[in-house]
């Protein structure tokens, strides 16, 4: 029903993503409402359309029906509010900081983490979250705002671990170590896998530590891989 749910306005490309069943809590369909992709997008044309686009550096921000499914499929493991330590978040291959954007106000009490490789890539997002009103960087209390780094996302962010969820956001043949060992007990993953054949793969990590691995469905996201491979300037 993808092909289906393409609207003129921010808020119709929601309505109609909901009534097809692409998005399914009304947590998540508020959480996108909140985030206009128009600043998010190099040709605002075709902001509202549920579909990938290209956003330079040889990266793509995925269509919103995907970030609606990793949004559902995360739910679940939100950091709680009231608790001692709330958890963060870490969105890898970040790009444009859309996704980012809609998990901090899943979470506005959590600090969430986004990463990118491509230096150009991050400077760009930062750009994109102050036009829509995204709060950067930790409150005074240590909680809540959005960090948006450069790195490796195949290794995480040790400074910030652990995750109480993490998303991926490009393809890894395999799935990295050491974001399952920075993922929290409880937490869970989602994230792409494969070359050639990709599937989304959900990486759960129970109370006392204990990894379970389910394959959900077939996608096509581009390749998680080096900086100098993906973008060379």
């Amino acid at each position: 029903m993808a092909w289906m749910s393409s609207g003129r306005t921010n808020a119709e490309l929601i309505d109609k993503m909901s009534r097809n069943g692409l998005i399914n809590s009304s947590q998540v369909a508020e959480a996108m409402r909140k985030v206009d992709r128009k600043n998010y997008v190099p040709d605002t044309a075709y902001a509202y359309e549920d579909s990938p686009q290209r956003i330079g550096f040889g990266a793509t921000i995925s269509a919103p029906h995907m970030h609606a499914h990793a949004c559902e499929n995360l739910l679940s493991f939100l950091p709680v509010a009231d608790s001692p330590h709330t958890g963060a978040i870490l969105d890898v291959g970040s790009g444009s900081g859309y996704l980012t954007a809609v998990l901090h106000h899943l979470a506005p009490h959590s600090v969430v983490v986004g990463i990118d490789h491509i230096q150009g890539l991050v400077d760009q997002s930062i750009i994109n979250l102050k036009k829509d009103g995204i709060p950067l960087g930790p409150g005074e209390d240590g909680r809540g705002g959005v960090m948006m780094i450069c790195g490796d996302g195949r290794n995480g962010s040790p400074k910030y671990a652990p995750f109480s969820i993490i998303h991926v956001g490009a393809a890894a043949p395999i799935i990295p170590e050491p974001l399952i060992d920075q993922l929290a007990k409880p937490g869970r993953m989602f994230i792409p896998v494969g070359e050639g054949t990709q599937d989304i793969w959900q990486i759960d990590k129970s109370q006392s530590g204990e990894i379970t691995k389910t394959k959900l469905f077939g996608v096509r996201y581009v390749p998680l891989t080096d900086a100098n491979k993906q973008w060379s300037s």
